[in-house]
């Protein structure tokens, strides 16, 4: 491989007064080594990096970068303009420009290397030999780390070196640093503490001490959207700062190369987290039950002595973030939906449930948007609205007709997402982002055959192993860079479609045509124990696949041009059973709110909104920290409730919408009577069930659930853990 820069990728003397004009300048010594093989294609991508967050850090430094697939080899081209350039640092234009070229499926080494010098532009006199050096060998051979700015025959006063106008940042104290950055060249990376840590280890000279005495410690997690410059940044300036506070600090770098998990003993005995991070932690309920701060990337570079701060200053005040106590396995206490692969340790139904989870969780904004959407169109155009033709053609501004076409297409289309997204992101919590192709494929094939949720489940489970798979295999060096981006969803996808269009896809339908056929047959006479049975299917898994049938079922019933009578009983019963649970625990917790934790007192006040808008997943925080009271109550609840809408004869057009869409319900007061019935029952069982616990002595009941009760920093009351 080529040397990642040479003297012909160095302008020390840059004539662009734009950013973009500065990226095009070293791009195209890029593209003259050959480096880059479209400059205007590479250009694009690098544009768009930007558009994601400004790439300017303070201490007039300017990385702007990108992954592109018009990229040959990793590429550093660097250039310096002694009155600055703008890209969006707080403290100023930058006069040190780094262009950071990485192709898109470049290998773990390369981008070690990339990450390395996005570690060294912490380091003040790496930055002050590089506005000194007077020669392009010079430059490259530092950016190398062929050279330490010890070695590199730099004035003696290259830490006042002229900066541009407005940068904030000074090189102050740069030669007092000098010798350490010889131990920091980019061929390494600064000492960080070790991740063996145990809780009787001797504190470090100066350490601030944790309440029992022993070193304060933080583990911390950065990232960015590309995964190379600032997440390794961030890291620096983090451990940096905390060699400078005294205290011992620990950071896993998610970057584009992968990420090596902390040791779940070092984060156990940590006392603060600190996440810097602009694109989604992976596995961060590990982090659960500690005084977390949580910010941007940038924060993590521009001011980790005040996140360090911030962190002691939670530890101190016992503040933790909402999910399983220390030392848990998962982070399900919390309730929140997680997306994680599931860790090695955990049994094979933990991991299950993770991945559905990781699916469903990225499932529910496409149902709240769309099912709102249809409603929306039914309240304004009326019960036939769906039958309107497509508003491209037959759109008119003045007719409320048409606004409720506009609508409800517009929720139609979200609606079809549901079944891809589904599988996307099951595969997608099994494999990570490997597994986002096949799973989308393995999606709009299940909604292709008519394999509805079930296939939509069968799905992304199977692409999500056939990727898992794949990477298990051992592959030649040369073969490693485009397996992200070509091999894996090449072969994935391949196989993934062979299963659900040959081999399961028809059986599935099959089945799901099965259980639809079955409902169906328990109409007329048996009306009020279709009620309940309904009411049961919609409250068994809150917006899992077993609700998804019973709710595809109701609406399968009104998708015909003149629905009848049974199908929107049946509608009716389906939609007020499942808005029983969320509006439930709402009612719980704002009558007995000392029987739930802090959280689920703040997730009682949404589900007010998610209940009365038919978002059954509204309850899934509750059911998720505490399955065994609040899914049986559900359901019992959701069963009254289902019984009594068919008893009432309450009828229902729309296929969702909660109380927004009264005017389309026929026997309406007597339907609201259902809901009120139902949540009702919930609500009784579920205080009941957890004052129990609560009395239980020991802690008994809880440890039967699963539970355990603790008692936060601070308080008297114990909560539920």
């Amino acid at each position: 491989m080529s040397e990642m820069i040479t003297a012909d990728l160095v302008d020390l003397d840059l004539s662009a007064d734009t950013k973009e004009a500065a990226a095009r300048a070293l791009a195209e010594r890029m593209a003259a080594l050959g480096r880059v093989t479209d400059l205007d294609g590479f250009l694009a991508d690098v544009a768009a990096r930007e558009a994601q967050m400004p790439t300017g850090l303070d201490g007039g430094i300017g990385i702007p970068h990108c992954r592109s697939e018009h990229v040959a080899e990793p590429t550093l081209a660097f250039g310096r303009k002694a009155a600055g350039i703008d890209f969006g640092a707080p403290d100023g234009p930058a006069d040190l420009i780094f262009l950071i070229a990485a192709p898109a499926g470049a290998d773990d080494a390369h981008l070690t290397i990339l990450s390395a010098l996005a570690r060294q532009l912490t380091n003040t006199a790496f930055t002050a030999a590089l506005r000194a050096v007077e020669d392009t060998e010079t430059a490259a051979a530092l950016i190398r780390g062929d050279r330490t700015p010890a070695s590199a025959d730099v004035p003696a006063d290259a830490g006042n070196a002229e900066r541009p106008e407005g940068s904030g940042a000074t090189e102050a104290g740069a030669a007092d640093a000098v010798a350490s950055a010889e131990d920091t060249a980019v061929s390494g990376t600064a000492p960080v503490p070790s991740a063996d840590v145990e809780d009787g280890s001797d504190p470090v000279p100066g350490a601030t001490a944790a309440p029992d005495g022993r070193p304060f410690r933080v583990v911390a997690v950065t990232s960015c959207p590309t995964g190379i410059a600032h997440t390794y940044m961030a890291a620096e300036s983090l451990e940096n700062a905390g060699r400078e506070a005294g205290i011992e600090l620990v950071v896993e770098t998610q970057g584009s190369a992968g990420f090596t998990r902390l040791d779940p003993a070092v984060i156990a005995a940590a006392d603060g987290v600190i996440l810097a991070h602009d694109v989604p932690v992976r596995e961060k309920e590990r982090f659960a039950g500690k005084p977390t701060v949580d910010v941007g990337v940038k924060a993590g570079i521009n001011r980790p002595a005040e996140l360090v701060a911030e962190v002691r200053e939670k530890a101190a005040r016992g503040e933790v973030t909402a999910g399983s106590a220390p030392g848990s396995a998962d982070g399900s206490a919390s309730g929140t939906p997680v997306e994680r692969t599931g860790g090695t340790g955990d049994g094979y139904g933990t991991r299950l449930r993770t991945w559905l989870m990781s699916g469903v969780s990225y499932m529910v904004p496409f149902v709240a948007a769309g099912g709102l959407l249809i409603a929306l169109g039914f309240a304004i155009g009326g019960w036939q609205v769906n039958k309107a033709p497509s508003v491209m053609d037959h759109f008119v501004w003045t007719q409320a007709d048409s606004w409720g076409a506009l609508l409800c297409q517009i929720g139609g289309v979200a609606f079809n997402f549901l079944i891809p997204v589904l599988a996307g992101y099951i595969a997608y919590g099994m494999a990570d982002r490997p597994g986002l192709v096949p799973g989308f494929v393995g999606g709009s094939i299940a909604l292709t055959i008519n394999a509805g949720f079930l296939g939509g489940l069968a799905a992304g489970l199977i692409a999500g192993g056939v990727v898992m798979a794949i990477q298990k295999v051992r592959v030649p060096a040369a073969v490693r860079g485009i397996m992200p981006v070509v091999v894996i969803p090449l072969i994935s996808s391949a196989v993934v479609g062979f299963l659900m269009f040959v081999v399961i896809g028809k059986p599935i339908a099959s089945a799901q045509k099965g259980m639809t056929d079955w409902l169906n047959g328990l109409t007329g006479a048996n009306a009020v124990l279709l009620g309940a049975l309904l009411g049961l299917m919609m409250c068994f898994d809150l917006g899992g696949p077993v609700n998804k049938v019973a709710y595809t079922f109701a609406t399968a019933g009104i998708a015909v041009a003149n629905p009848g009578d049974s199908a929107m009983r049946i509608m009716a019963a389906v939609m007020a059973a499942g808005m029983v649970p969320p509006l439930a625990m709402a009612l719980a917790t704002t009558v007995r709110a000392r029987l739930f934790t802090p959280t689920e007192r703040e997730n009682g006040k949404a589900a007010w909104v998610l209940g009365a808008s038919f978002i059954t997943e509204g309850a899934i925080p509750f059911a998720a920290a505490d399955p065994l009271r609040v899914i049986p109550s559900a359901m019992a609840g959701g069963a009254v409730t289902g019984a009594l809408s068919m008893t009432f004869g309450a009828t229902l057009r729309a296929p969702h919408g909660g109380i927004f869409v009264v005017p389309l319900i026929g026997n309406p007061f007597l339907y609201l009577i259902a809901v009120a019935a139902g949540v009702g029952v919930t609500t009784a069982l579920v205080v009941v069930l957890k004052g129990l616990r609560k009395r239980s002595p020991s802690g008994a009941g809880a440890a039967s659930a699963g539970t355990a009760a603790v008692t936060p920093a601070g308080s008297k009351e114990p909560v539920a853990a």
